[in-house]
């Protein structure tokens, strides 16, 4: 609680189908081990950075997702900050030639925005997907209903 406000971080579909309530913490770590966000059962990347069009699972649709810039500026932060640690304890800790400075710290900032970058982005379309932006919230009323019919086809 930051000055009597309060956050939450879930969202409840407001359709007269089934209500559908998503997480957003559980939606971001699934997206960031590359899952698909819905279901936690199908992939959630076609390559490095393509996003798959629909969960093939469960069959979610993903092809709305606008992640954009923000994976990357997310890595940078992060990237920023470990390989600035590094440098300022490195120097004021241990005595190392230049040379093994510019070998380092160049190699390791490629290595870990590499490794990042991936499973931020796919934090990042888990965020989307379970507070509903850019369609998918839409999709997730849209789906509800479809299976609320279904629903009431069989009974």
């Amino acid at each position: 609680m930051f000055w009597g406000l309060r956050m939450s971080l879930t969202i409840e579909t407001t359709s007269t189908a089934m209500t559908e309530e998503v997480k957003a913490i559980p939606a971001m770590k699934r997206g960031f081990l590359g899952h698909c966000p819905a279901c936690d059962r199908g992939r959630l990347f076609r390559r490095f950075l393509k996003v798959v069009d629909h969960c093939e699972a469960c069959g979610t649709e993903f092809h709305h997702h606008r992640a954009d810039d923000l994976p990357p500026y997310i890595v940078i932060f992060i990237v920023g900050h470990l390989i600035g640690y590094g440098i300022l304890m490195t120097e004021t800790k241990l005595e190392m030639p230049m040379w093994v400075h510019l070998a380092l710290w160049p190699a390791l900032t490629l290595i870990l925005c590499l490794a990042l970058l991936q499973p931020v982005k796919g934090a990042v379309v888990g965020l989307q997907y379970a507070l509903g932006m850019h369609g998918f919230g839409a999709a997730r009323n849209q789906k509800n209903a479809s299976l609320e019919k279904e629903h009431q086809i069989e009974s």
